[in-house]
């Protein structure tokens, strides 16, 4: 039976890394692609990085019930998981691989049970995850600290998930993360 794996972490702790590298590690894995009304930006394609579907379309589609887990990020501006998606791939015997918020994260557990393992990608402390921000050189103080406010709330919710994974050390992180990872599809 496939089955799904659910990343969440706050910005700067080398979640997306651990994906890239857990994907690479296990072929089986599948990324599920979201959906967003946002539009396209450079070369991004429908179903590809995205699915582009209209603010309207995605109210709709929520109110229908056809999203696993959804968030306005901004007035209007929505990104979410369309069950479909991940029926979908999980059908065709994939497993599948979603990176979420926390409130995702858990609304996916609700849906899927034991069929669903969350990993919680940590930084060893917040002091390091500012300067892991501030060393990206791509933001402003006044957006990390942003950054730095929501990771502590998203830190609060580290105990509920199934696994929890410190990146203090990126090889042994990647390692870990593959080993959880088959650990779990292994399982009957």
């Amino acid at each position: 039976m496939s089955k799904l794996i659910v990343f969440c972490a706050p910005s700067g702790s080398g979640k997306s890394t651990l994906i890239a590298h857990a994907m690479e590690q296990l072929p089986q894995l599948t990324f599920s692609v979201s959906a967003t009304s946002r539009p396209p930006r450079g070369q991004e394609r429908h179903g590809v990085e995205y699915y582009f579907l209209s603010t309207e379309e995605i109210r709709r589609r929520i109110e229908d019930g056809e999203f696993i887990e959804w968030c306005e990020v901004y007035p209007g501006r929505y990104y979410g998981t369309l069950r479909s998606e991940v029926d979908r791939l999980l059908a065709e015997g994939k497993d599948v691989v979603l990176d979420l918020d926390v409130i995702g994260a858990e609304n996916v557990k609700k849906i899927y049970g034991e069929r669903a393992l969350t990993i919680f990608v940590q930084p060893p402390s917040i002091d390091e995850l500012r300067k892991r921000l501030t060393n990206r050189g791509t933001d402003a103080p006044e957006v990390i600290q942003t950054r730095i406010e929501r990771a502590q709330y998203e830190l609060s919710f580290a105990p509920r998930f199934d696994q929890r994974i410190v990146n203090d050390n990126l090889a042994e992180a990647q390692k870990e993360v593959v080993r959880r990872i088959q650990q779990f599809l292994d399982k009957p």
